[in-house]
């Protein structure tokens, strides 16, 4: 298999994790590769029409998008417990949570591009801080649901934790942990795992 990402990305990084936590990670070869929305990649929108990262080649050379697609097909290719829970109860909050993180994911992501492509004259600062409140407000949902972030390792824990790793590495200024004292705890324990420490953005 073959996972076409980058290493600043998030939603790779949950990739990677999870495929470090079931151990396939070996199995996977990593093409190392930048997308912006404003240029065009050739090998990425040959293989995901929305040009959009991460991109798993599977080894009958099917694309896969996006990365909750991944995760649980990685997740259906080994014999250990699965991260995507079965159980309905805990399935829907697994899955829901990993939804709040992705979308905190997105709107970061939606800012940084604003930041850092857009022309600073050409910039809407009221857009930018809608995005920014849904940061908040999903921050203080994890915070609120951080007794469901416990337990066996799964879906959730993963993308909550990436979402985290993220607006540290690029948001440093939002100060996340700050009222947060459940997050941060969560966060702190679970960044010690190798998947995360050997996955960190630099």
């Amino acid at each position: 298999m073959k996972l076409i990402y980058a290493a600043a990305s998030p939603f790779a990084r949950k990739v990677r994790v999870l495929a470090s936590e079931i151990g396939l990670l070996d199995s996977i070869e990593m093409i190392d590769t930048a997308v912006l929305p404003i240029k065009a990649n050739d090998m990425v929108n040959q293989l995901n029409p929305l040009a959009k990262i991460p991109v798993l080649l599977t080894t009958t050379g099917e694309s896969l998008y996006d990365s909750r697609v991944i995760c649980e097909y990685l997740d259906s290719l080994h014999a250990g417990p699965t991260l995507f829970p079965q159980e309905p109860t805990a399935r829907w909050t697994a899955l829901k949570l990993a939804a709040l993180a992705d979308g905190l994911m997105d709107a970061a992501l939606l800012v940084r591009y604003e930041n850092a492509v857009r022309p600073q004259e050409l910039q809407w600062d009221d857009w930018k801080s809608g995005q920014l409140d849904k940061v908040t407000r999903a921050l203080q949902a994890l915070e609120d649901s951080s007794a469901d972030l416990s337990g066996p390792l799964d879906i959730a824990q993963i993308s909550v934790a990436c979402a985290l790793g993220y607006l540290d590495f690029r948001f440093p200024e939002l100060a996340w942990r700050q009222d947060r004292p459940k997050l941060q705890a969560f966060h702190a324990a679970f960044s010690d795992r190798e998947s995360m420490r050997t996955s960190a953005p630099v």
